[in-house]
This record gives structure tokens, sequence and C-alpha cells, in this order.
């Protein structure tokens, strides 16, 4: 095992009268790819504003570099082109606007937005758009991208264009990826391991580690070797069961 890029350590959070984190150890090598799953409203969102800074933990320990955190939404500003969203969080860090702007227009032909940079965000398909956000994300250089179901409000179609297209680029850089997901399909897919978290207060009840060959196609999914992953995953989903005192 290599040095741990991110680590956490009996992590707990509540909020008034609401536990959410029940003590949750987790650790991520570089450049790995890992999902992370569980029932709505488990803490999978909280454990992200901890890992990305905006909260801090009521106790336990999180080391982590600077992440960079993709929300659900893609937020993209209806006002600025698609080169001035990709640039923003550049410019927000005090990056020039020039330079900024060059550093995300260089990545454009990567990411299938060529000449959609003078563009506004209600020209581009919801793929394109998610394709902007995640360039947003990516182009800040953070060591850890933190993805909040990217793909969640995409049709069926597209989505399983993105998570290939996710995948061929993700082989290309090799970023640290956390990725919220309720899709057990999509955590396989593109996944070096799958951490399912209980009914909140959410605790590790399961670290699959999916041993697939890379690229992983649509046909992968059809697999015998792909199915047993997708039953070992919901057979820990559905091993959780209610928690105690939460009504869940």
């Amino acid at each position: 095992m290599t040095d741990p890029v991110l680590e956490l350590t009996s992590v707990r959070k509540s909020y008034p009268g609401t536990p959410v984190l029940d003590g949750i150890d987790l650790v991520v090598e570089a450049g790995q790819f890992v999902s992370i799953v569980g029932p709505s409203g488990c803490g999978k969102s909280t454990l992200f504003t901890l890992l990305a800074g905006l909260d801090a933990a009521d106790s336990g320990t999180v080391v982590t570099p600077r992440c960079a955190y993709m929300p659900q939404k893609d937020l993209l500003f209806p006002w600025r082109s698609v080169l001035a969203n990709t640039a923003l969080g550049l410019e927000v860090q005090g990056v020039p606007k020039a330079q900024a702007r060059n550093r995300a227009r260089d990545l454009f032909p990567i990411f299938g937005l060529d000449g959609f940079e003078d563009a506004r965000p209600s020209s581009l398909s919801g793929g394109m758009r998610q394709r902007a956000a995640l360039l947003r994300t990516v182009v800040q250089g953070r060591d850890v991208l933190l993805l909040d179901e990217p793909f969640g409000a995409l049709d069926s179609l597209t989505r399983t264009a993105m998570q290939d297209w996710l995948q061929e680029v993700w082989q290309r850089y090799r970023w640290t990826v956390l990725m919220i997901t309720h899709d057990i399909r999509e955590a396989v897919q593109v996944s070096d391991r799958v951490v399912v978290l209980s009914p909140r207060p959410a605790r590790v009840v399961a670290d699959v580690s999916i041993d697939l060959p890379r690229p992983r196609r649509a046909e992968t999914a059809t697999t015998r070797e792909f199915a047993t992953y997708e039953r070992a995953l919901l057979d820990a989903l559905g091993s959780t069961g209610p928690r105690p005192g939460t009504g869940e």
C-alpha cells in the first residue's frame, strides 16, 4: 500500500438533534477512484463538506489535501460564457483572468467542448454542461476531486456515455476521485473501490475492491463478474437495516 492521500479516522458529525456520521474510517490512495454509496440521507454529502473543508468534524481526524468539489448541480452562471464559467474557480483563487481562461481553454478539446468557449450554458446539452462543470473542477489543480452525483440528473443514454468518457479522462490523468452515487451499476462501472455506508448515523459497512479490467464498456455490465460485484454491494446495502433511534 502506498501512502494515503486522504485519511479519515473515527470521524463523527452531528447537527442539532441529528447524528449524521458515526465513526467513519476511510483511507484513499493517490490515483484511486472510489465511489461512496448508501441510503438517501445517510450523510454522504455531509462527508464531502468535511473533506472539502466547508465544515468541521465533531471528533476524529480528517487528513486530506485541498480538494476540488463538484456539487450535484452544475451551477453554471447563465450570463457567463462557457469559458468564463470554467475559469471561475481559478479567478476566485486570485489567478488573473486571462491566465485562468487560457488554462481552462487548453482543456476544452479533452472535455469535448472545443468550439463552445463563447457559448452560453443554455445552449449546451445536459452532458456538455456536466463536462463543463467537471472542467471547472479539474482545472483548479487540486489533488483530490469530490464528485457529488455528477450524472444523477442525466438520462440513461447520456449517463452511460458520460461514464465512458469519465473513465477515459481519468485513466489519462489518474486523478484521485471520490464520487457519490446512488447507482450501484455506475459505481461498479467506474470505480476501483466502492465504500458502502449504513443509514444515518452513517458508518462504513463494506469496502469492496472492483477487480475488473479497464476500459469498462457497456458490455462489461453483462458479465458474470460484474453481476457478482453488484450483488455483493446490494447485499451490503440490504444488510444495514434501520439504525436504532433514527426512524429509518
